[in-house]
């Protein structure tokens, strides 16, 4: 969940009121968001930089409340969203209605995509908003909302990222080019030297803030580029905007343009920042639209500032919250979440509540979307609670707590560890390799240690003997749990599967003890242990897996499949998780039992 910092003062002088801490925190309960943190700038500073002990001036300092929001909300990451939804959720204000500034096709400012930008980053979205008014407070917002995008739905910036210029000091038309890097030159923002585009990706390694996005087009034979009419360089998306159309307090029109991989964030991202922003405008509300033509010719206007409609059944929400709702009372609440509702009475529709969605809302995509706003406003706490009529728990997972009771009782301790692990835990360190078909990576991993989403139990099982090998042996431990395997077949590309997975550590291998552990789950399931080629039963028969030591391995056959394997670990193995002692390990498919 991402946190927003905002001065308690000027978010209170924005709101119109003034709070207590615990009456703010109440309120943000009541909007279904947190108060997370009250603090100081210079105190964010000292925790920042590792320092102890208290300023005496801290009670002359502004007071900062760190505010969780809910991640896709992104019209809550400025103070201008947070205020203006809690104003319109309070009722001091109505729902701003945004429009596009009623000029001709003909004299809108023209963005032309040359063919070239389609093998790097194909997608550019434009607008334009027309007498900002900045001042420092500001200006400090309109540059924190671009940050906090690009951490967020931007994905650091590398499905999106967003380039604002002061617009009376560029000239349009303009072109979204890709050129070789030697071919592009301009000053970049806050430098007074002229660098080439390949000189600069060398300049920035050492730039703490812009070296973790230089690799998103470092290796790419092309970059891309913005030009005005007059071939001035505008921005290199996604590093670094020119400093000749750097925007500043006296800045006044803001050309805003958005580079993007996905389409759809583009045009999120820039209804975001002209939506919290156009407030600012001489024409409060209202953006200038851009044209864009694509390189064959294809052309667009944004922002698209329209209102998505939709229809919800009042029974359909009263079910979901539990809680009989009249229709106006539904609307009622809607309109405090910034969602425009009114009761439908035509024909078979009656009984169902026409929601407009404004471009900020860009979360609700289902009806389900707008129950949960219906509860937020109404509140969580006034929803009754009752307890369920029959709660009956999935075949699965009722298999599961007996198989977990079983193996307890057999002297196991069972341990819980992460679904996410590193890609050298999942293959390299149990000496397999990766065929590309099985492994779900993770794009955008927060560190090392969760790169992959585990295909075995075993990594995480190792880990655990791992970091407790000083623990008295032996270690006999397990645990129950989903791995995830790539599989077309399914929707999301995907699908997890229940796995047992247990291991002996101790003076021997224990190899005879993993094989009783068999024997005994087979013994409580009603499996008998049968010849070779019976399905009627379970049998085993002769594994070859790298992460076991050969010849000192088995796979288990239940009615003619394959559900698992057991073996004593390979010493390697051992040895990459810093294992001294011998082990032997088991993991089975106990889906295959059911």
């Amino acid at each position: 969940m991402p946190t927003v910092s905002v001065g308690r003062d000027r978010l209170f002088e924005a709101l119109g009121h003034t709070y207590t801490q615990e009456e703010f925190e109440d309120l943000c309960f009541s909007f279904g968001i947190e108060l997370d943190d009250v603090t100081t700038e210079k105190a964010i500073i000292r925790k920042e930089r590792n320092l102890k002990g208290d300023d005496e001036s801290a009670d002359d300092e502004e007071v900062i409340y760190k505010i969780e929001v809910p991640a896709n909300r992104y019209d809550l990451l400025c103070l201008e969203g947070l205020a203006q939804s809690l104003r319109i959720f309070l009722g001091f204000d109505q729902i701003p209605t945004y429009k596009l500034a009623n000029i001709s096709v003909e004299s809108m400012l023209k963005m032309h995509v040359k063919s070239e930008t389609e093998s790097i980053r194909p997608h550019i979205v434009c607008a334009v908003l027309r007498g900002v008014h900045f001042d420092e407070v500001r200006y400090n917002s309109f540059i924190e909302l671009q940050d906090r995008l690009h951490q967020n739905i931007c994905r650091r910036r590398t499905l999106v990222s967003i380039g604002t210029h002061d617009l009376d000091t560029i000239e349009g038309p303009f072109t979204y080019e890709a050129l070789p890097p030697s071919d592009i030159n301009f000053v970049p923002l806050k430098q007074v030297k002229n660098f080439r585009a390949d000189e600069l990706m060398e300049f920035y390694k050492s730039d703490m803030k812009l070296k973790k996005f230089l690799h998103i087009i470092e290796n790419s034979p092309v970059y891309p580029v913005i030009y005005d009419r007059n071939r001035t360089v505008l921005s290199l998306p996604p590093i670094i905007n020119s400093a000749h159309s750097a925007i500043t307090l006296k800045t006044r029109n803001v050309f805003i343009e958005v580079t993007a991989t996905d389409l759809t964030k583009a045009k999120i991202v820039l209804n975001t920042m002209v939506a919290m922003f156009s407030v600012y405008c001489e024409r409060k509300f209202e953006v200038e639209p851009v044209e864009v033509i694509s390189s064959v010719g294809k052309s667009s206007v944004y922002p698209d500032l329209s209102l998505y409609h939709t229809e919800v059944s009042v029974q359909y929400i009263n079910d979901i919250l539990g809680v009989p709702l009249a229709a106006e009372k539904v609307t009622n609440l809607l309109n405090k979440m910034q969602l425009h509702a009114e009761s439908s009475y035509s024909g078979s529709k009656t009984g169902y509540i026409k929601v407009s969605v404004p471009p900020t809302r860009s979360d609700i995509l289902h009806a389900c979307d707008v129950a949960e706003d219906v509860a937020i406003a109404f509140g969580y706490n006034e929803i009754p609670k009752r307890i369920p009529p029959s709660l009956k728990p999935l075949p699965l997972n009722q298999f599961t707590d007996l198989i977990r009771s079983e193996i307890a009782m057999s002297g196991f301790t069972e341990v819980l560890t992460w679904v996410l692990c590193s890609y050298k835990e999942n293959f390299a360190m149990l000496n397999r390799e990766d065929d590309k078909s099985t492994s779900v990576i993770i794009g955008n991993p927060r560190s090392s240690d969760f790169e992959v989403v585990r295909t075995s139990l075993m990594p995480g099982i190792l880990k655990t003997v791992g970091h407790n090998k000083d623990h008295p042996k032996p270690i006999k431990i397990f645990e129950v749990g989903d791995i995830t395997l790539l599989d077309e077949s399914r929707d999301v590309g995907a699908k997890n599967i229940r796995r047992l997975g247990a291991l002996y550590c101790g003076a021997n291998s224990g190899f005879e003890l993993i094989h009783g552990l068999i024997d005994r789950i087979m013994e409580v399931v009603g499996s008998p242990f049968v010849q070779p080629g019976d399905n009627t039963g379970y049998y085993i028969e002769r594994a070859d897996e790298p992460e076991f030591l050969r010849g000192r391995q088995a796979r288990v056959i239940f009615r003619g499949k394959c559900i698992g394997t057991f073996g004593i670990v390979h010493p390697e193995v051992l040895s990459n998780f810093d294992i001294p002692d011998p082990c032997s390990f088991v993991e089975l498919d106990i889906e295959s039992f059911l």
